[in-house]
């Protein structure tokens, strides 16, 4: 019997807390209780956890892959290969490309379709063996 009557006890005793803390709240403000949280009102639309700052600086890329390039980038890295391919009358293939200009092989497939598509490369054979000349 004195587990039923500290059973009950413990039950009133949180009832009587769940109570007094209800009102608490319906009493408070609203100011009053994002302060007391210590977070700001998210706006609509914006996504829990999204609390960066316009200033804070950009998060880190997973390993391996490659930052945005805008169409500048590309058509100077595109450039580059023309420069060094003219050089070369029998072509170069692309491992040699990307070993001479120190590029990474992940840039090398963008780099190489603008060239065939703007007509500034152009290329013979197929897979490993394809060699890229000046057009």
């Amino acid at each position: 019997m004195a587990k039923s009557s500290m059973k009950s006890s413990l039950q009133s005793l949180a009832a009587s807390f769940a109570d007094a803390v209800l009102d608490a709240i319906k009493g408070a403000s609203l100011q009053e209780l994002l302060a007391e949280s210590g977070k700001a009102k998210r706006g609509p639309g914006r996504p829990r956890g999204s609390r960066a700052s316009p200033a804070s600086p950009p998060r880190a890329t997973k390993a391996g892959r490659l930052k945005r390039r805008s169409a500048e980038d590309i058509a100077a890295a595109l450039d580059q290969v023309v420069a060094l391919v003219k050089k070369h009358k029998a072509g170069f293939r692309a491992e040699q490309i990307r070993k001479a200009l120190k590029m990474q092989a992940k840039e090398m497939p963008r780099v190489l379709a603008e060239g065939l598509a703007k007509n500034k490369l152009k290329k013979r054979g197929q897979k490993r063996a394809t060699t890229y000349t000046a057009a």
